[in-house]
């Protein structure tokens, strides 16, 4: 299986080199490729039949739409009705979206009949146009013939410099590839990819015949042996720099012996100015600039802000020293190209059948949405069905009083019945409940204000110094993260702060980044994990981390003695331990700190509920970092409605691939496959069986269909030294598969374990089966997860529901969809107690936390002396002009893309965000139509109309009726002295004249409201 963004990548390589060979190839710039052996092994199309795959679209051409979307089909492009990822395309009438595959960004093409009118390049996450175009280049989604003649030296130019390291190795790598295909093609495994057959590759003597016919070739070698060309030898003076391993002081004191011995110095390093900072503390001159262009002059001693993989010396004239040298690590440079991923998968959905609540009505079944015609004029309404057979047919404008029901799991949720006060009773009762838990969640949170906590002081030089030993570029969302716990410890307020982002996006070097300031005030931390093995995961990465530092790092968890326990307890109440990692053994009673100042909690939903009433007192008096990459319904709801502070770290690692993931009946010859082809490039398996009983006899199934293999067994009842060394061996690659229980679910971070396989996955929980995903694909190669079930059973709903979203949910970045997935499948649960199940249950989860935030919002408001107006508090204006307003099929054909345009501007708070939205519009779908232009206009009325104190607006014969309320009576008094011929105003309502005002009536109305809103 080969990774989506690899073949991207790869073609648009081919394109690029193609472009060289067409006449025009003087335009463009010869780029620097970088090629590995197996890349260089792998069989394509020919340059020629790739070439005729590509073609160019420009403005001003004949083209049917529907033959250049058969053409894209023949590429194998996929139709979507959003574009967002490389590969895919959609059709909206006269307008249509391709991702070529090849490009950073999609292009909207507009036609004019059969002509192309305009190409616009548009960003994916907001399907807005940014940039016209004159052409683009549309090449094919895949390689198309995997056992073809060509490679990519047949598509570079003639005389193409070619640079090879190391021709030896390349060699092996591609003999080792060979003999690995011979295996497989030998093996009785059916079903093997054609990308690992042994006809997908070039061997040796075929990649040499193609290097001979190349004119221009430079080797690097190590060794001095001969090759297979007629070539010319250099031998270069170049050796390794010396290396002073994270030993600073050994090189500042070793600065002047190195000016001596080499004429010119040059430093590239990160942390350009703390060597800046060292040097000027000894009066050494350092010479700093931001590009070398040329070679230094004798004597020269140059720093250079940036990152080299590593660095050299020549004789005794040049001198290059990078971060590997002088702090023993650099940081790992991530692409510069971002990974597209979908936007609007998990947008919420109202699909017919679901159980929706209306805020006035009740729970009800959504019946799909009806065009509808009243007093002549056609009209959308969602069609909603009660109790009795009772229907409700609910204008799309009042899109944003339905919600999809959430919070009873597998429960089935009684309906409504309309014309009764069940529904009013219904939210009277979770209104007093809601309104008790706001009054104890703001004492809470008041009380946390009152409190006057620890500020921590800003950075040291320290703190700097292991910042910069980050062996990775942080991403933008990491450093927010990192900047807002920084401010909210160095607040006198406590902290109590949710940092959420998905499996292996840095969360864990945040709260490293904490625990080290806070040591750095002589505070003690303490940093709490749900298992043992993750105790002992954060115990090495914390231990490693900060080795160059006097920081006594300790554990607590069932790998430890009692005489290790009972010293690590003594330690931390004499203040000898500055950072304690454990499970809930650091919540017994025998636990004291000397001067405890941060808590760390890593998954805090895995605690039980006397531990979360721990954690409750905790955060009024000491600061609280919660790590979450899949947060439980009541952290994800305090966090929304601002109860509590979150970051959000939702940018993916560059080089992180998705996982490609399989759902299945379980198959001897799958698992064996799928085994075999991750021992192939030398990786490791997890093979999740969850019943401890039977883990030894699926140890022996593994065993029988995979000799070659070597096995290990790991679960939570093994002796503590024996669990232990199981996955010590494991880590040290002594083993190639661990067939192990859910126990590997947090925390664990073993780049070299690509293949995972999960037996009766559908018995696991949601949240369990992301985390499980989560254990692979940590490293730079393509991972696989296999999700299996019992062959011939029938599964529950609920779990084929969980394996179908696992399967769906393979884009980077979904955890926090996953959270609000799994809420739905499995019901609302323990949200703040299990006495509000209920309450959830009756009104739903989305109605519920509306509420809550409502109540907290008004005890607020009420210590703080303001007022506060209800969004729900007035009816909602009703307007009836008899105007066609309504989205119709043929503007716009996905009915989940119409129901998303009507929640927009049902929820919109701004008359000026219409204008946006019909900008939009016209960008994605063309010109917008009549029906469209009026029901723009109509959500405008409504929100002139609410500021302006109008009730109802409705047409009656010749006129149209204003009705006013005591603001509109006012504010026709204050903005009204004289009025135009066609406008009389009464006691409470205004005329409109339509024959005297002619067509300029719907304008003349929508000055006469804006004049009162204002």
């Amino acid at each position: 299986m080969v990774d989506p963004s690899t073949c991207t990548e790869r073609l648009k390589v081919f394109s690029i080199l193609s472009a060289f060979h067409n006449p025009e190839s003087g335009k463009c710039k010869p780029p620097l490729i970088v090629t590995s052996a197996l890349s260089l092994a792998n069989r394509s199309v020919s340059r020629e039949q790739f070439q005729l795959r590509c073609f160019e679209i420009k403005t001003g051409t004949e083209m049917s739409p529907l033959k250049l979307a058969e053409k894209l089909q023949s590429l194998g492009y996929e139709f979507n009705n959003v574009v967002e990822i490389p590969g895919t395309f959609g059709r909206r009438g006269g307008i249509m979206d391709i991702f070529p595959n090849q490009n950073d960004y999609p292009v909207r093409i507009e036609f004019s009949g059969n002509e192309i009118d305009c190409i616009r390049q548009f960003d994916p996450k907001t399907q807005r146009s940014v940039k016209l175009n004159e052409s683009v280049l549309i090449t094919p989604v895949s390689e198309i013939n995997a056992s073809g003649s060509a490679n990519i030296l047949d598509y570079l130019p003639e005389r193409t410099l070619l640079i090879i390291e190391d021709e030896r190795q390349i060699e092996a790598e591609i003999e080792k590839i060979e003999q690995g295909t011979k295996e497989l093609e030998n093996s009785d495994i059916a079903g093997v990819d054609n990308d690992i057959r042994l006809n997908s590759y070039f061997n040796w003597q075929e990649i040499m015949d193609k290097l001979n016919a190349r004119k221009q070739i430079l080797e690097f070698s190590e060794w001095n042996t001969d090759i297979n060309r007629n070539t010319s030898d250099y031998s270069l003076n170049v050796s390794p720099a010396p290396s002073f391993a994270a030993r600073l002081q050994v090189f500042l004191d070793g600065v002047p012996d190195l000016r001596t011995k080499n004429s010119r110095i040059v430093i590239v390093s990160q942390q350009s100015d703390r060597i800046r900072e060292l040097m000027q503390e000894r009066d050494i001159f350092v010479q700093s600039i931001s590009m070398l262009e040329a070679i230094p002059k004798e004597g020269a001693f140059i720093l250079i802000h940036g990152s080299i993989d590593g660095g050299w010396q020549i004789g005794n004239e040049l001198l290059l020293l990078t971060d590997l040298e002088l702090f023993g690590i650099i940081k790992q440079r991530r692409s510069s190209r971002a990974r597209p991923v979908r936007h609007h998968l998990y947008l919420e959905d109202i699909s017919i059948e679901d159980y929706v609540v209306h805020i006035e009505h009740g729970i009800a079944r959504f019946a799909g949405v009806k065009k509808m015609v009243n007093n002549n004029v056609q009209k959308d309404y969602l069609v909603l069905e009660y109790a009795g057979n009772d229907m409700l047919y609910v204008p799309v404008e009042q899109v944003d009083r339905v919600s999809l029901y959430i919070g009873g799991g597998e429960r089935i949720p009684s309906l409504s019945r309309l014309g009764t006060q069940e529904w009013n009773r219904a939210q009277q009762k979770v209104k007093e409940s809601v309104a008790n838990i706001a009054k104890e969640l703001v004492d809470l949170y008041a009380a946390r204000g009152a409190i006057h906590g620890m500020a921590f002081s800003p950075d040291t030089l320290w703190q700097q110094e292991l910042e910069a030993s980050f062996p990775y570029v942080e991403t933008r969302d990491q450093l927010e993260a990192v900047q807002a716990v920084k401010e909210d410890m160095e607040s006198r307020k406590p902290m109590d702060r949710l940092v959420c982002g998905d499996v292996g996006y840095g969360k864990t070097e945040v709260a490293l980044r904490a625990a080290f300031k806070a040591v750095m005030d002589g505070k003690q931390v303490a940093i709490l994990v749900p298992t043992t093995i993750l105790a002992q995961q954060h115990m090495n990465t914390f231990s490693e981390r900060l080795r160059a530092f006097p920081i006594q790092v300790a554990m607590l968890s069932r790998f430890c003695s009692q005489k290790e326990q009972t010293a690590v307890v003594g330690k931390l109440t004499r203040g000898a331990i500055d950072i304690c990692i454990g499970t809930h053994r650091l919540l017994q009673k025998d636990i004291m700190f000397k001067d405890l100042g941060l808590v760390i909690i890593d998954e805090e939903q895995r605690f039980g509920v006397a531990h979360k009433e721990h954690f409750k007192k905790m955060r009024q008096t000491v600061d609280v970092l919660t790590l979450s990459a899949t947060p439980i319904p009541r952290t994800l709801h305090m966090s929304l409605s601002g109860i509590r502070d979150m970051s959000t770290i939702e940018t993916p690692p560059e080089d992180r691939s998705p996982v490609a993931t399989y759902v299945g009946e379980l198959e001897g010859r799958l698992i064996r496959e799928a085994i075999l082809r991750e021992m192939e490039r030398d990786g490791q398996v997890f093979v999740v069986h969850n019943r401890v009983q039977s883990i030894n006899y699926m140890a022996e199934k593994i065993a029988g269909l995979v000799p070659e293999a070597r096995i290990s067994i790991a679960h939570g009842q093994l002796d503590e030294e024996k669990l232990e060394s199981v996955m010590a061996d494991f880590i040290a690659g002594k083993n190639d598969v661990l067939v192990t229980t859910t126990i590997i679910e947090s925390g664990l971070d073993m780049p070299n374990v690509n293949t995972l396989i999960v037996d009766n996955a559908d018995k696991l929980g949601l949240t369990q089966l992301y985390q499980l995903r989560g254990r692979v694909g940590r490293g730079a190669n393509t991972a696989h997860a296999y999700f299996l079930f019992d062959n011939g059973r029938n599964l529950s709903e609920r779990g084929r529901e969980r394996l179908k979203t696992i399967e769906q949910a393979t884009e980077l970045g979904a955890g926090f969809a996953i959270a609000m997935k799994d809420l739905e499948i499995r019901g609302a649960g323990n949200l703040l107690g299990v006495e509000q199940s209920g309450h959830i249950a009756a009104v739903g989860f989305s109605y519920y936390c509306r509420l809550l935030a409502e109540a907290v919002e008004e005890i607020r408001a009420k210590r703080e002396g303001r007022d506060i107006k209800k969004k729900d508090e007035l009816p909602p204006v009703s307007i009836d002009l008899q105007l066609p307003a309504f989205i119709p099929e043929f503007y716009i054909e996905n009915m989940r893309t119409r129901f998303n345009i009507y929640q927009r501007l049902a929820n919109i708070s701004d008359s000026k965000l219409i204008q946006d939205i019909e900008s939009e519009m016209t960008d994605r779908f063309g010109p917008v139509p009549e029906e469209v232009a009026n029901l723009l206009y109509i959500v405008n009325l409504k929100k002139l109309a609410a500021k302006a104190g109008v009730e109802s607006i409705f047409k009656l014969e010749d006129y149209v009726m204003l009705c006013l309320n005591e603001l509109g009576e006012k504010r026709v008094k204050l903005n009204f002295h004289s009025m135009p011929d066609s406008i009389k105003v009464g006691n409470r309502q205004i005329k409109i004249d339509i024959i005297k005002a002619g067509d300029r009536w719907p304008e003349l109305l929508r000055e006469l409201l804006d004049t009162l809103a204002k």
